[in-house]
């Protein structure tokens, strides 16, 4: 599922692109979003915001394109023709080219010939439209998000340190902090040093600080490298990220750990129904 560094990515692309710009059409074969195009056709595109991992496309008449990308969806800018087999981009490149950006299941068409699209694989992508205001009360219950000024070490501290569950499902919890996942909850706390399954509340204040002080450079490094393309994730030019080359522990069960003279060989395991790669020689369970 895309991230923070993946969303931001892409809504940091469409920023370039789609402000000013109207909506002409819109085509979709997804019976759900079908009833868009009465609501965004003939509107013009005002701005594009993230807010944890959701991309916020505002436009004319007061209303949000809310698109939450799930498990392998993504948003391109480009330009697509119909065939026999589906939409083929005509624009060179990954976005043709790249068998994982074929899967096309909603485009918007646009005022400069050009088009929004939403690739796919799985169809769980939503993407809804609904006045700013009820945009804005259906994400009043995240968290803080990473880089705000308000998301300190001791706020960070006292909303995790009543909860009974697992480290590596609370830093998933985004009640807590909005736009970690699966991914960088596994990288964040293999800079930590601290193992998946210990329970937040148990977590001395020293660890706490470790997994507070890792979130930002982190994620930081991801948004430099464009996200983490390890399996579907690609940009709004369909390019993959690089950040899956750098990765310590996602995705790399019985790889030597990267930490300078640790020597561990990474686990994967599973806690609360999601996979948790980690190092059992630095990231230790008991101390």
């Amino acid at each position: 599922m895309p991230e923070l560094p993946e969303v931001h990515t892409i809504v940091t692309d469409l920023k370039r692109f789609i402000p000013n710009l109207k909506i002409k059409d819109v085509w979709t074969d997804i019976l759900a979003f079908k009833k868009i195009k009465k609501d965004v056709v003939g509107e013009k595109i005002i701005s594009v915001e993230r807010r944890g991992k959701n991309i916020l496309i505002g436009i004319t008449g007061k209303k949000i394109i809310l698109v939450h990308q799930k498990m392998t969806g993504h948003l391109m800018y480009g330009k697509w023709d119909k065939t026999k087999d589906g939409w083929r981009s005509v624009l060179e490149g990954p976005m043709r080219d790249d068998p994982g950006n074929r899967f096309i299941h909603l485009l918007f068409f646009l005022s400069n010939g050009r088009h929004l699209g939403l690739c796919d694989m799985r169809k769980f992508a939503s993407v809804i439209v609904l006045p700013e205001k009820t945009i804005k009360e259906k994400l009043e219950k995240l968290g803080p998000e990473p880089f705000d000024k308000n998301f300190n070490l001791k706020k960070f501290f006292e909303s995790i340190k009543n909860k009974n569950k697992k480290i590596k499902s609370v830093l998933m919890d985004q009640s807590i902090v909005a736009g970690i996942g699966n991914i960088y909850a596994d990288e964040v706390l293999w800079v930590a040093a601290v193992h998946p399954l210990k329970i937040a509340s148990k977590l001395k204040k020293e660890e706490v600080k470790k997994i507070y002080e890792a979130i930002k450079p982190v994620l930081k490094r991801a948004i430099k490298a464009r996200g983490s393309s390890y399996i579907d994730y690609r940009d709004a030019q369909g390019k993959k990220g690089k950040y899956q080359e750098m990765q310590n522990a996602y995705g790399l069960k019985g790889k030597k750990c990267k930490k300078r003279g640790c020597g561990g060989i990474i686990e994967k395991i599973v806690v609360d129904g999601r996979s948790a790669s980690f190092c059992p020689k630095h990231q230790t369970k008991y101390d």
